[in-house]
């Protein structure tokens, strides 16, 4: 039954467009900027589908039943009247549970009143005054104990993370604090917890995993990893909510990313490097697939554990490889408190943008390679060293695992090494006919290892060869003008065979009179300069 209210009066026309859409029709025309309301009676018994919109089970403490719901992505109007969409959150809600003593109800925002009914049965009545989409609106049901752990936060009252578990889990207590550093550090680096003037909570319930609902996150389990993930939603997803399904990314791959943050901290439940590590190996696995879901009718596609979780995290961390640590989180900063979108919908060019405008770099083509196209590069890199002048010579090739014809512009960083003493360089790879790469050490190195940090989602095969005696030498400048001068050069006075680079900021190179000078080839950078004099002759042997 549908009834209206105040100046819609009683609305007796209504009908069914399809099995999922209502049609209201209404007596007369409402004012505009006048609110107004429907109150729709709405019962039966909720189908499930996706993961489960409406769960009844039992808890093994008790053995007396647990009820909760998880209506991401199309479950919500399964137990609800709801416009259920990605383009419009409503503005509050309100949820009021009754049910049996000594069962208590969980649920997004403040808890208002609790009230004891004659029949046995407590009416819980839940606020929330933050704008929420309707796969977000939630509640949960059990014989629970409740507790509270509290977040200090510099310059205002700790934020009540409120606790519904199990009567027989003797685990959580030791657990939940944990979450008290995670959530001092997402602050620090994303501003103000969205939901600061009400909670955060967590409802145990039974299922593997969690439910990210804004404020009251639904919980499997209790480790740092999934507490870490669940919080983070509560600004990737709920503060900022994905603007489609194919957007997923924007939710799912943002909270894995924070959740590896914690063991970068120390705070989580994995070292940082085992962390990436596993993502790494986890998404080269699988040669094809993208982030951006084309097909969003397949729950199974939308929260794809490989593509949108794993990649999508992977693809923040190498962005913020291209960017640098400063600027990427700067912008990840502005992106989260961005005033269009903070409590709205972002779609994944809406990311892009802030970040462009935080970098001042067109990413264009990062999006396109790692988030709308598919797979990742395959590095074939070659090595060969040169022990007079400890300086080593690199050819890197790359093949697209999807044979796609995908070239990904990223910085390739490699670590040489002694077994005593290493050094890192990292090769700039922007163009697909950049291959070739040389670097001047202060050892004679004799292995080589590939991203020693971690930061692409690649695979790669790393091979010494033998060096070709064809060197690339660099004019220093370092005593006189002179060409001819070995000291003047980082490997002594170029040959025939000799690629050579007279490099920015150095004094002018001259060949003088009467000398002649052999080279390979020759690169003058743009300030760099020259000078022939007459009756010298340079050779560059082509």
């Amino acid at each position: 039954m549908i009834q209206g209210q105040s100046l819609v009066s009683l609305v007796t026309s209504y009908s069914f467009l399809n099995s999922t859409t209502l049609q209201i029709t209404f007596p007369n025309t409402l004012p505009q900027n006048v609110n107004d309301s429907l109150r729709v009676y709405y019962q039966g018994i909720p189908i499930n589908d996706g993961f489960g919109s409406f769960g009844l089970g039992t808890n093994s403490c008790t053995n007396n039943k647990v009820m909760w719901t998880l209506s991401e992505p199309y479950g919500a109007r399964n137990w609800w009247p709801c416009k259920q969409t990605l383009d419009d959150k409503a503005d509050s809600l309100d949820v009021i549970v009754t049910c049996p003593v000594p069962y208590r109800a969980a649920a997004n925002g403040l808890l208002v009143t609790e009230t004891t009914n004659p029949n046995n049965t407590k009416t819980y009545r839940w606020k929330h005054r933050y704008p929420i989409p309707a796969y977000l609106v939630a509640f949960a049901i059990a014989d629970y104990q409740t507790y509270s752990n509290y977040v200090p936060v510099s310059g205002n009252p700790p934020i009540e993370v409120l606790n519904y578990v199990y009567q027989c889990n003797t685990t959580a207590a030791t657990q939940t604090p944990n979450i008290i550093p995670i959530m001092q550090f997402f602050i620090n680096k994303l501003g103000e917890y969205p939901y600061s003037n009400e909670k955060y909570g967590h409802a145990q319930c039974n299922f593997g995993g969690g439910m990210e609902h804004s404020t009251m996150s639904f919980m499997g389990s209790f480790s740092k990893f999934l507490m870490a993930h669940e919080l983070a939603h509560q600004w990737f997803g709920d503060k900022i909510t994905c603007g489609s399904w194919q957007d997923i990314w924007l939710n799912e791959g943002f909270a894995t990313y924070m959740e590896g943050l914690t063991c970068e901290q120390g705070i989580g439940d994995n070292f940082w490097k085992d962390w990436k590590s596993g993502k790494i190996s986890n998404v080269t696995s699988y040669n094809t697939g993208s982030t951006y879901v084309t097909d969003t009718t397949n729950v199974g596609n939308i929260f794809s554990n490989v593509l949108v979780y794993n990649k999508g995290a992977l693809i923040l961390h190498m962005l913020r490889w291209k960017l640098g640590d400063q600027v990427f989180f700067d912008g990840l900063h502005d992106y989260i408190n961005d005033p269009q979108l903070s409590y709205n919908f972002a779609k994944s060019p809406d990311f892009k943008a802030v970040m462009e405008a935080a970098s001042g770099i067109n990413l264009t083509e990062f999006f396109n390679d790692w988030l709308y196209g598919q797979g990742f590069p395959n590095y074939n890199i070659q090595w060969s060293k040169d022990v007079n002048c400890n300086k080593v010579y690199v050819t890197i090739t790359q093949t697209h695992s999807a044979n796609q014809g995908i070239f990904f512009e990223m910085p390739v960083a490699l670590r040489f090494t002694n077994g005593t003493v290493s050094d890192t360089i990292v090769f700039d790879q922007n163009s697909p006919l950049t291959t070739t790469f040389n670097h001047q050490l202060s050892f004679n190195p004799t292995s080589v290892s590939f991203d020693p940090d971690k930061w692409l989602c690649a695979k790669a095969v790393v091979t010494q060869v033998a060096f070709n005696n064809q060197r690339h030498i660099v004019w220093t400048g370092a005593q006189d003008n002179n060409w001819h001068n070995a000291a003047n050069w980082d490997c002594g006075i170029p040959t025939a065979l000799d690629d050579v680079t007279i490099t920015d900021g150095t004094n002018a190179c001259i060949i003088y009179n009467g000398n002649t000078a052999d080279c390979k080839s020759l690169k003058v950078e743009n300030s760099g300069s020259l000078t022939t004099q007459p009756h010298a002759t340079l050779n560059i042997h082509n």
